[in-house]
């Protein structure tokens, strides 16, 4: 009988140090893992802020691979709208000359933020939408703001239709107008206030520098919203 007890206690002693042993790998991989996202972030946030556009390109790759994995730190949320940002909302100048204007990582830093479906994601790109000249960059913007779908007060579908009303005078692109009634497409059953929508599209559709397959698809989500807009103008009055 003692010598059940014994072999009981001798168990117990056991698994107490293996669950302590246990317990301590826990503690340094998580000591270990917090270490190698610190190291990661610096590293990041230097190449984000480095003037070579090169680096730049290495950041958005790092970035990219943690946003995918569901790891980005807020340093590098923050390192992400920088590039989002960089040559318009931050500039640097030598001898009065743009030195940063990187249009190509202004667009692939609006793309990544399209997998970051966030309040702060979405106030970055609007500013972006409405900010940047560069066509491949708005469209960008544009694409990750369907993405995200967030739409409060409708401030992203004025903000895209303002984006295009701008750009169909300064410069009418047909890949941009196609991501403008894409999002339109994703978010129109949380638009209020269809009128600036519905405007955008309309102009999209009768705006020949657009290719025909544009055109075509605008005047269809125009219908839609023509319908919409009618059938919700009769449950009101009806009430």
């Amino acid at each position: 009988m003692k010598s059940t007890k014994y072999i009981a206690c001798g168990l117990a002693v056991m698994m107490c140090s293996f669950a302590a042993v246990a317990q301590s790998k826990s503690n340094e991989a998580s000591v270990e893992s917090e270490y190698l996202s610190s190291v990661e972030d610096v590293v990041i946030t230097e190449l984000a802020n480095s003037e070579e556009r090169d680096n730049k390109l290495v950041a958005l790759q790092y970035l990219e691979n943690a946003v995918n994995e569901g790891r980005a730190t807020p340093d590098m949320m923050k390192a992400l709208d920088s590039l989002a940002g960089e040559g318009i909302t931050s500039q640097a100048r030598t001898n009065g000359r743009l030195v940063n204007n990187f249009p190509d990582i202004r667009a692939k830093a609006c793309d990544i933020l399209a997998n970051v479906k966030t309040e702060e994601s979405k106030d970055t790109l609007c500013k972006i939408a409405l900010a940047d000249n560069e066509p491949m960059v708005i469209t960008a913007a544009i694409r990750s703001l369907g993405e995200i779908g967030i739409n409060n007060n409708d401030e992203v579908s004025e903000t895209i239709a303002w984006a295009q009303k701008k750009n169909a005078v300064l410069n009418p692109t047909s890949s941009l107008a196609l991501e403008v009634l894409v999002a339109f497409e994703k978010i129109q059953d949380t638009v209020e206030n269809k009128g600036p929508m519905i405007q955008a599209v309309g102009q999209i559709a009768t705006n020949y520098h657009y290719v025909t397959p544009v055109r075509t698809r605008a005047l269809e989500l125009l219908k839609k919203l023509q319908g919409s807009s009618s059938s919700s103008s009769s449950k009101s009055n009806a009430k």
